[in-house]
């Protein structure tokens, strides 16, 4: 006897619900056609197979009789729990191994009953791959199932093998590579096949074709409605008949050619790199330059991403390691950077605001590197010395003690006159020393410190500057000149101070005293030292320079008298360079021995003063700037 024919269709299950044993008994096989879209609607991945749980007829009686929702029962050690139509919740006892005893149910039939399994589960596998597996003569009943290692074995006659690529839940991937609208498919509306069969059935056969005849036939509806997911999203549409699930899954089977993503482990391994990426490429570059970069990286990512699909069917992820790591990571980094950045450059504008010019300050804040801990560069180093403070002071407080001895004054008074007399004299100095730092700053350079009644500076560091020479040396003419011009208001000032003492002693008050009148002495050299910030952020910041050659600019100065300008060989052939005529202006002094260096040293005066000048004080030396004249850029050429 020959085995009965194979029934050419298949019987859909659908959410746990079979169908009645009438429609079952007359179908090849029952197939689960569910459709689980993801979170967002959006219906990717399908499950290989769906475990159907079959009741015990006596469980299934008093379910019927109770109302009990057995598709929502849970099965919990030693019992199952089931909810009554009324949330009444029912339990079902269970012994060791899982039986129960149909005396629970009562009626003398159930007492005869053995015990037995409360329910038996089947393995209802999808649509398409039931589809398929008829196709190529699989044997699902032999598959191989290993949720844990990822995959899904079926095997059929002549050696036929397909690997399906699962997660641990049993899905897979859902390749969309035939929609709805492919010419590959064969589409006829429901009325063309009732008309066929209908001419068929009065024998009208001759101008019948069989479009269908070897082909796989899947019947479904394009139904909508509150409990229907008939139509619905795709990675590739927007909305569309999802019953197209089923050949799509049949035609990656038949193919052999699935989605495979990358695991748990690569894809993570992934994101950190690209993070990782990110993060180099924000860092290290400037911010749009990076913002053009990471760009640049997520068009590549996305490109491999693709091509990768198209040709090997191998799923990137997208959104986390374009989303988290390369844009999360590049914003997160600009921030963090604007933040330091400002931190940072409100740190160097508070050490520098008040030792640099604003411009010099500007060019820092926006120099892409500033090396501010310590290093060596050529610079030009500025010393001016404010000359006869010293005996000013010591005047001005025997002044003080004098007043106090002959008015009698009390110790409080007499500390309140020394006071007065400190404040005075310490405004004299700042008068002076604010002229030089004003030309300093104005100029470019770099304002060191205060050393009681000298000032410290000095020329390229930390904002480069190729001329840094010349305008040092421009610096201190200026210097010397606004000292100069402060000169001569004040000895006019003192001019009117005699007349007016004169009127103060007929009306038997005491004398103003004149306004001291101070000289500058300058001492420049130009050469190597170290430059950096002393000192620490918890402590007083210094941005200073020392070495030999500061030194040597320093020893210049010592020399330089009143009135002067003294200049090292250094900083001559500097100016010689750039500017030769006021390097040939320059006279060269015999050379001279100082404190620390063994040889001795050549040095140049530089000239400041106009022709015909006369100063209201007597300088040491006589103006080395006789016989020379200014141009309109205030350089002194020869006459």
């Amino acid at each position: 006897m020959s085995p009965p024919p194979l029934l050419p269709w298949l019987i859909a299950a659908d959410r746990g619900v079979l169908p009645a044993p009438l429609f079952r008994d007359h179908a090849a096989a029952c197939a689960d056609i569910a459709a689980r879209p993801d979170s967002d609607g959006v219906l990717r991945r399908a499950r290989a197979f769906t475990p159907y749980r079959h009741w015990h007829p006596i469980i299934e009686q008093a379910a019927r009789e109770y109302e009990l929702d057995l598709d929502h029962a849970h099965l919990e050690p030693r019992q199952i729990t089931a909810a009554t139509a009324r949330g009444e919740k029912i339990k079902i006892p269970l012994a060791a191994d899982g039986t129960f005893d149909p005396v629970d149910f009562g009626g003398a039939a159930a007492a005869k009953l053995p015990r037995a399994k409360p329910f038996t589960e089947e393995r209802v596998w999808h649509m398409g791959i039931l589809l398929a597996a008829r196709q190529l003569g699989l044997d699902l009943a032999k598959a191989e199932v290993d949720l844990p290692g990822g995959k899904i074995i079926l095997r059929g006659a002549g050696g036929v093998t397909r690997t399906i690529p699962v997660d641990g839940g049993g899905y897979f991937q859902i390749d969309w590579q035939l929609p709805v609208t492919d010419p590959r498919l064969a589409c006829e509306p429901v009325e063309n096949l009732l008309a066929q069969d209908s001419a068929r059935t009065r024998g009208a056969t001759n101008d019948l074709v069989n479009r269908w005849r070897g082909k796989l036939v899947v019947i479904g509806s394009t139904a909508t409605g509150n409990d229907l997911t008939d139509r619905g999203a795709t990675p590739l549409e927007h909305d569309t008949v999802l019953m197209s699930k089923h050949w799509n899954v049949a035609n990656s089977i038949l193919a052999g050619r699935f989605i495979r993503r990358a695991s748990p482990a690569q894809e993570l391994l992934l994101i950190v790199a690209l993070g990782a990426l990110s993060a180099a490429l924000t860092l290290r570059l400037r911010a749009v330059a990076a913002a053009f970069a990471v760009l640049a990286a997520i068009a590549l990512y996305l490109g491999i991403a693709a091509l990768g699909y198209v040709q090997q069917r191998f799923w990137l992820p997208v959104f986390l390691p374009v989303a988290g790591a390369l844009l999360a990571q590049h914003v997160c980094l600009v921030t963090w950077r604007a933040v330091f950045e400002q931190a940072e450059k409100r740190r160097v504008r508070a050490v520098f605001s008040k030792i640099v010019a604003p411009e010099v300050v500007q060019e820092l804040l926006e120099a892409e590197n500033i090396s501010l801990g310590g290093a060596r560069r050529e610079i030009t180093i500025f010393f001016a010395d404010v000359r006869g403070f010293t005996a000013f002071t010591d005047a001005s407080r025997d002044a003080a003690a004098e007043l106090a001895r002959e008015k009698n004054l009390s110790a409080a008074a007499t500390e309140a006159l020394f006071d007065r007399e400190a404040r005075e004299t310490l405004d004299t100095v700042n008068s002076y020393l604010a002229l030089v730092a004003d030309q300093v700053k104005a100029h470019g350079g770099t304002l060191d410190k205060y050393i009681g009644d000298c000032v410290m500076a000095f020329w390229n560091a930390p904002a480069v500057m190729p001329q840094h020479a010349l305008q040092c040396v421009r610096a201190a003419i200026a210097a010397q000149r606004a000292i100069d011009a402060l000169n001569r208001r004040r000895a006019d000032a003192n001019t009117h101070r005699e007349l007016e003492n004169i009127q103060r002693a007929a009306a038997g008050e005491p004398p103003l005293p004149p306004l001291p009148i101070l000289t500058l002495g300058t001492g420049i050299n130009t050469g190597p030292a170290v430059v950096g910030l002393m000192g620490s952020d918890a402590h007083i910041l210094n941005y200073t320079a020392f070495g030999r050659e500061v030194n040597l600019a320093s020893r210049l100065e010592a020399l330089s008298g009143r009135g002067r300008i003294l200049i090292g060989e250094g900083t001559f052939a500097a100016i010689r360079r750039d500017d030769p005529a006021l390097a040939a202006a320059c006279s060269a002094l015999a050379p001279v021995n100082v404190k620390g260096i063994r040889e001795a040293v050549q040095v140049y005066e530089v000239p400041w003063r106009l022709p015909g000048e006369i100063s209201p004080v007597a300088d040491d030396y006589g103006s080395a700037a006789a016989g020379f004249e200014t141009s309109a850029t205030g350089i002194f050429r020869k006459s």
